[in-house]
């Protein structure tokens, strides 16, 4: 069975694993006070360009989301994302579990627009009745977003200019940040990221570690939020399995080297289907692929290719997704090539 599903089907880069074994019996002390977790945190401020940046490593995704969050909201406000927003759709209510709203947009190929979200503060604020009403708090973008798709640099500065007219953090979910970063497509850089938002994340998970997320602030932390990220169950003892990671990530280039690769297997397989015949449900320039497959096909992978089915639709085609990850090869797609009719 070869796999296209996600980009964390595999465990870690060798690397990793190699730098995990060759630290694995040096003893230091906990909750990311060892010496990797400084390293790594120094080498992401650098890469970064941001050296007045406060980064910190949590378990996963979804805790991740939730703790920077609830962190940066006050009781009555809540988080503004497009409707088809990672923690509005796929993380089981965790933002609303911390007692926040997720308040939903209109969603434009995975994207929210500077204009409609500029018109809905100013259709909240002029309402009367406000003070009985959830007060948009935050706004979330995915980059790329649950489309594949990505958010132009103009884009960036357009809902940047109405978070700063309203006075709103920008929160930036990067787990896949490292695909977006090495797309054709993409305009800007890891530098550029920190000017354009208050706080974003680089995604281990999904781009070549065990697990494990980097939050950072780049012009600092709430306060306290060490101690909310303990409150959310996101926080290791073993701080450095995540600082280990990183560090090796960013030695050299890897983070975006391994993410490259896998952007380059996904061209492959955008050229396979288009030289197949087959639609492409739309223009994703990243590692996430969605492709229309009729039911000959997918009769013809049944069994030997794995992928996820986004949407069935009344003609009998399915909406599919096939993923890429830093660990694709070539001969993978070479074998669903063989395979698809």
């Amino acid at each position: 069975m070869i796999s296209f599903t996600c980009d964390y089907t595999e465990g870690a880069h060798p690397a990793i694993l190699e730098a995990l074994l060759q630290t694995n019996m040096d003893q230091q002390p906990g909750y990311g006070a060892d010496v990797y977790t400084e390293h790594a945190k120094a080498l992401i401020k650098e890469a970064c360009a941001c050296p007045r940046a406060d980064v910190f490593f949590l378990v996963g995704g979804t805790q991740t989301n939730s703790t920077i969050i609830a962190s940066l909201l006050h009781d009555v406000e809540g988080a503004v994302a497009a409707e088809t927003g990672h923690i509005a759709v796929h993380e089981a209510g965790a933002v609303e579990y911390t007692g926040h709203k997720v308040l939903t947009l209109p969603q434009h190929q995975g994207k929210m627009e500077a204009g409609e979200l500029k018109a809905y503060l100013e259709r909240f604020y002029a309402d009367g009745s406000f003070d009985h009403m959830v007060f948009p708090g935050l706004v979330y973008l995915s980059f790329p977003t649950e489309y594949g798709t990505l958010y132009s640099k103009a884009e960036l500065k357009a809902i940047q200019a109405v978070c700063r007219e309203y006075k709103l953090p920008l929160f930036i979910d990067g787990a896949r940040l490292g695909y977006g970063l090495m797309s054709p497509a993409c305009d800007i850089s890891l530098a550029d990221l920190a000017t354009l938002c208050d706080v974003f994340t680089i995604g281990g998970t999904k781009v070549g570690a065990l697990c494990g997320e980097a939050v950072v602030f780049t012009g600092g932390a709430p306060r306290h939020f060490f101690t909310t990220v303990k409150q959310h169950g996101a926080l290791l003892a073993k701080g450095r399995l995540l600082g280990i990671q990183f560090e090796t990530l960013f030695t050299d280039g890897l983070y975006l080297k391994i993410a490259q690769g896998a952007i380059e297997r996904a061209m492959e397989l955008r050229q396979l289907f288009i030289g197949k015949g087959y639609e492409l449900f739309l223009d994703s320039p990243t590692n996430q692929q969605f492709v229309l497959l009729t039911p000959v096909a997918a009769a013809a992978l049944e069994g030997k290719v794995a992928y996820e089915v986004w949407e069935r639709l009344p003609d009998g085609r399915s909406v599919t997704r096939f993923a890429t990850s830093w660990a694709t090869t070539t001969e993978q797609i070479a074998a669903l090539a063989a395979l698809l009719p």
